[in-house]
């Protein structure tokens, strides 16, 4: 076969494990409906067409492993609908086993591919139920429609191959849209085998066109375009904003010339008296014109004001619509990842001699991608926790008066701008006496301060790492990882989990969660003359604390918080800002977690806001104590602190004994900083670049492209100037070359800051006369300070 050939296959394998996942879920979704209600005329058409399209999908390809168990499947469910077949769970175990190896024919993994042994053996098993052959392709002529096509033999060139994958695809749409018509399945006559459909030699004009697109279908789109898409529908929507102050300076601006022309008439006025109506014909008709022209001034302001009013409404509306859809391209149905547990949940409780009825409610509430991708490891640990642990077997179910058959629920809700995840059952809960005698056995505890411990503080002990109610491990629990997997997942996404126990009737298990992790409440704070953004969800609470509050022990400072003492730490001293003249009441946010809690100090309070998320470049690296980024209403950037690493560095501080004192500052003088000019278009490296010379003492002046930077170095004077080199309107070569010829300038310390880290981009950028080449590859914090400090040694003069 040769490389096109290849090539085409290939592609047309991609097509047909895509198609397998969707329709295997279908088959899987069908046959549980079955198993409760083997004559259910819906789900029996649904699974007949499922596997009658991926007989013909495997066929086209040259997939006989496909083509034999599909077809094998097909007639247990034309069996089914003729009556000749009545379904029992011995008959939907094996058509799941089918299920289980149509994936695994279509997987491109040929470690994980089936054995034709295994796939002699299920058709075998199938065929048995019907009492028909098993030879290969003995039965399709009864259940061939519209979607049969070729064998793979007759369509081996890369062209035939393409246009028969069209012609199928075309096909099987036209059935699925006859399907969607008709309002109740007929019964299946069988019929003669139709003359196969002749093989286009061209692809038609209008393939791969539908006028008539399905609102709801789905498209692939990768991660980062969408984070993309939203960042700058983020900053689209900042920038719309600016255009209102704009409007309110033209306002003033009119109120300004109106002022004049008010001032023109008394002028006017004044003169007519002062010459007793006897002014001068040439002076009279040149007030005359200013006053005209005022006039029409005003008339063309007004306009002009009215229509960029309307402009501005119009920009912020688009603006705002353009960001909440790119928001929601971020969410996706709650099913979309939970299609999988009904058939986990069944085969588990199956193994354990169970009954379950399993419900998935909410399945369209929609969540974030990211968290949703999450949720699958901790959701299947607490369904196998509430199978093993919490239902009990029939026998015990009836013994207690209650149903055989068990009740497990999955539900998904928004609830107070937070999503709710919920696992409930209504099997035996948890013994209180049996959990304190856990905790004794696992030396957590004693037993005296286990007898003291309330319900809710009992049920936490669950979510520990390794711990478990279960003496002996099984091949299903007993380890203790599945619940602290749920705690951790939790606590990444700053999110919650409450445990709800009924002893003898039930458990449930609460994960509160953020909707998205693309949009965060903050609590914005001025350190250092900068704004800090703290993630609401990680601050206990806000306090305006008397400095007469505060008071030192074991040479810590500390204060009165909810009965117990609190250690106080300087925001200053943890973002590496210099402190300023405190006020006589001190800002604190009170942070922390299991290991420890302590009051954060900043210079003021700015308020509550809903903040874009902005992930840094990754070439940066991790930033100490900083998430991410995001922009404010007016434009300006703020830094979201990452609460975990901050604590992390308070207990080093703490560990080290090198806290710094929360006080005012005694009256020092002012010390000249040296200036330093960065010219950068990207606002992620601008921003970490201006924070890390701010924070070593330098002042900083941003430009924004070589041109802002060459006017900033024309109208004030620098130390140093800090470039990149592609940037519109004038490249940072240019600006170096620019600077060089300039008298005034040419002396001042130049460093190119760029991502271009070949030798030939090195030496272009020294020849034009830059002093330092800092690739932004390698760049790291203490590689910028330092060869800022080369160049101009310390931030005070």
């Amino acid at each position: 076969m040769s490389s096109d050939d290849d090539m085409s296959r290939q592609s047309l394998l991609g097509l047909f494990s895509e198609e397998a996942h969707l329709q295997t879920r279908v088959l899987s979704d069908g046959l549980l409906t079955l198993e409760r209600a083997p004559a259910d005329a819906a789900a029996l058409e649904a699974c007949m067409r499922a596997a009658h399209s991926l007989k013909g999908a495997a066929r086209i390809i040259g997939l006989q492993d496909g083509v034999d168990v599909a077809n094998a499947m097909e007639e247990c469910f034309v069996a089914a609908q003729h009556g000749v077949l009545a379904l029992t769970t011995v008959h939907i175990d094996a058509l799941l086993r089918g299920v289980d190896l149509l994936l695994r024919v279509a997987d491109d993994k040929p470690s994980v591919r089936a054995g034709r042994a295994e796939i002699e053996a299920c058709v075998a098993h199938l065929s048995g139920f019907v009492g028909v052959s098993t030879s290969t392709g003995a039965h399709d002529a009864p259940v061939r429609t519209s979607g049969d096509v070729p064998p793979a033999a007759q369509v081996d060139s890369p062209d035939a191959l393409l246009n028969a994958a069209i012609a199928m695809l075309q096909a099987q749409a036209q059935t699925e849209a006859q399907a969607q018509v008709e309002a109740a399945p007929e019964p299946r006559t069988p019929s003669p085998a139709p003359v196969p459909l002749p093989v286009p030699t061209t692809v038609p004009a209008h393939a791969g066109t539908n006028p008539q697109r399905d609102p709801d279908r789905i498209l692939r789109v990768r991660a980062d375009n969408l984070d993309r898409l939203l960042s700058l529908s983020g900053e689209s929507l900042v920038e719309s904003r600016w255009l209102k102050p704009f409007a309110e300076s033209m306002l003033r601006v009119k109120r300004t010339q109106r002022e004049a022309a008010r001032a023109l008439d008394t002028v006017y006025e004044s003169l007519a008296q002062a010459f007793e109506g006897q002014l001068d014909a040439r002076a009279s008709t040149a007030l005359d014109s200013v006053h005209d022209a005022f006039g029409a001034i005003q008339q063309q302001l007004a306009s002009q004001i009215d229509e960029l009013d309307r402009y501005d409404r119009r920009s912020t509306n688009l603006a705002q619509q353009l960001y909440d859809e790119a928001l929601q391209c971020r969410m996706r149905a709650f099913g979309d990842e939970t299609h999988v547990y009904p058939r986990i949940v069944r085969d588990l409780a199956r193994s354990l001699g169970k009954q379950v009825r399993f419900t998935i409610v909410g399945e369209g509430t929609q969540v974030d991608r990211d968290i949703l991708d999450m949720l699958d490891a901790p959701l299947g640990h607490l369904l196998r926790n509430a199978l093993d642990h919490g239902i009990e077997t029939p026998h015990e179910r009836v013994a207690r008066g209650k149903p055989a058959e068990a009740s497990l629920t999955l539900e998904a809700r928004h609830s107070a701008g937070k999503l709710l995840i919920s696992v409930s059952d209504d099997g035996r809960g948890i013994d209180l006496a049996d959990l304190r005698a856990a905790i004794v056995r696992r030396r957590l505890a004693d037993e005296a301060t286990v007898a003291r411990l309330s319900e809710q503080e009992l049920l936490e002990f669950l979510l520990l790492p390794g711990f478990s109610m279960r003496a002996q491990v099984t091949d299903v629990s007993g380890r203790g990882v599945g619940l602290d997997a749920v705690h951790d997942m939790v606590k990444t996404v700053r999110g919650t989990v409450r445990i709800v126990n009924e002893t003898g009737s039930g458990m449930r298990f609460v994960l509160q969660l953020p909707l998205t992790l693309s949009v965060i409440r903050s609590l914005l704070v001025e350190v250092g003359g900068e704004a800090y953004a703290f993630p609401l969800g990680s601050v206990h609470r806000t306090l305006a604390l008397a400095r007469s509050d505060i008071d030192m022990l074991e040479g810590q400072q500390h204060f009165p918080f909810e009965g117990k003492r609190v250690g106080l730490v300087s925001a200053h001293q943890l973002l590496g800002l210099e402190a300023g003249e405190a006020a006589a009441e001190v800002a604190v946010v009170v942070l922390g977690d299991e290991r420890g809690t302590y009051g954060v100090a900043v210079d003021r309070f700015l308020g509550e806001r809903m903040l874009v998320v902005q992930p840094l470049d990754a070439r940066l690296g991790k930033i100490k104590d900083i998430a991410a980024a995001a922009l404010m209403d007016n434009g300006e950037a703020v830094l979201i602190v990452d609460v975990e690493d901050l604590l992390r560095s308070v207990d080093k501080l703490v560990r080290e004994g090198q806290l710094a004192r929360v006080r005012a500052a005694s009256g020092t003088v002012a010390v000249q900083r040296k200036q330093v000019l960065i010219v950068e278009d990207s606002l992620t490296v601008r921003e970490l670049e201006r924070k890390l010379l701010e924070k070593r003492g330098y002042a900083v002046t941003i430009a924004v492209d070589g041109m802002d930077g060459w006017n900033a170095l024309r109208a004030a004077s620098f130390d140093l100037v800090v470039t990149d080199i592609d940037m519109p309107r004038m490249d940072g070569i240019e600006l170096v070359t620019m600077i060089r010829r300039d008298p005034q300038l040419k002396s001042t310390p130049v460093m190119i800051v760029s991502y271009k880290d070949r030798d030939e981009d090195r030496r272009r950028g020294l020849d034009a006369g830059a002093d330092y080449y800092l690739a932004k590859g390698t760049f790291h914090d203490e590689a910028l300070l330092d060869a800022v400090h080369d160049l101009i040694g310390e931030a005070n003069q």
